[in-house]
């Protein structure tokens, strides 16, 4: 089997299994970029929904474009990696402003937006607009690893270089997007991580990997060590039915989204003598309860947060607060966007 047939085979193989998805009802450029940036670092499955609400709060550009930040983040609530829509509403702004709304359709305007990379270019280009470019992911950096039996660490740039060199040494002319799609599905359906169907493989005859017994130990990925823990001390700080709540900072981690007082810590003695200082900086006289309210894991791609939430009892306002600190009513608390796991403390008071 060549090269070309091998192709062929996929796309015969995508024409007949191809995965009904939202963003593919049309070629609109916008609705690709939209959920190519869901797409990244979440599931096909969890971004559907996400989708079709973004869409119907944002049909346009232009909407979002006039949209506030806050509205953006509100919006993107509970897919994670902020940057990713922070990156996207900016870029966005600048379609708007220098594009007359349209979307660039050469590599070298659309890399220049905010938040695309050589990936979501190469998809957006190719699937959008038709043009020869491809578009390597993690799926396509498995089957091609496969394929061709790739034994380097799939991690490593210089891997990475040599795939995307393969891939396009095999690219068909006449339908680019219809190819990146199918390594799409391809490695979402049949040539997944564990267990690969090769049974229902197409392009059985010409994988390395399967003639070798080696498809299981490929893609080479290098193991990542043991996260490590941060333990955080959340305070609940409510006066007269309102919840004083703190934004992040503009950069680094959920930034900008706004969370409950709170501060790295060694142990609990620790956490109320931070807090309490914290809170008296901004003019907040507070003394923490004994007693817990509850606790809450949550696990990010880098790091894990232990966070152990108290309430307690206001003895004294006075001057609160600088712009960063604000209260808020239960109400409110439906318009905000939560930094990441501070949402779920909300159902514990």
């Amino acid at each position: 089997m060549t090269d070309a047939e091998w192709v062929a085979a996929l796309l015969k193989w995508f024409d007949r299994n191809r995965r009904a998805l939202p963003w593919r009802e049309d070629k609109d450029p916008y609705k690709v970029w939209v959920s190519e940036i869901m797409l990244q670092q979440t599931k096909v499955e969890a971004v559907k929904p996400y989708f079709e609400s973004w869409l119907e709060r944002f049909p346009t550009m232009a909407v979002l474009a006039e949209a506030s930040e806050d509205e953006v983040l509100h919006q993107w609530q509970g897919l994670g990696y902020y940057s990713r829509v922070k990156h996207l509403h900016n870029a966005v702004k600048k379609v708007v402003a220098d594009y007359g709304g349209k979307v660039p359709a050469m590599r070298k305007e659309i890399l220049a937006l905010p938040g695309i990379g050589d990936y979501t270019a190469g998809a957006i280009l190719s699937i959008a607009y038709g043009k020869s470019e491809v578009a390597v992911d993690g799926n396509v950096l498995r089957v091609f690893a496969r394929l061709y039996a790739v034994e380097d660490n799939v991690l490593l740039s210089v891997t990475k270089k040599k795939i995307t060199a393969l891939v396009k040494n095999v690219l068909p002319m006449d339908r680019p997007g219809d190819f990146n799609e199918a390594l799409m599905d391809f490695g979402a359906m049949i040539c997944i991580p564990r267990q690969p169907r090769c049974s229902s493989c197409p392009m059985q005859a010409v994988c390395k990997a399967y003639h070798t017994e080696t498809v299981n130990l490929l893609p080479v990925r290098t193991k990542r060590g043991p996260v490590p823990v941060d333990e955080i001390f959340v305070a609940v700080v409510e006066k007269s039915g309102r919840f004083l709540l703190h934004r992040r900072p503009n950069k680094g981690i959920l930034s900008s989204m706004w969370e409950f007082p709170n501060l790295i810590i060694k142990d609990d003695l620790a956490g109320q003598a931070g807090i309490v200082a914290i809170l008296a900086q901004q003019g907040v006289r507070f003394a923490p309860d004994e007693k817990k309210l509850g606790e809450i894991t949550h696990v990010f791609s880098h790091r894990k947060w232990h966070m152990t939430i108290y309430s307690g009892h206001i003895m004294g306002v006075t001057n609160c607060c600088d712009s960063a600190w604000q209260w808020f009513d239960r109400a409110e608390w439906l318009l905000i966007p939560w930094a990441g796991p501070h949402g779920r403390i909300t159902v514990m008071v």
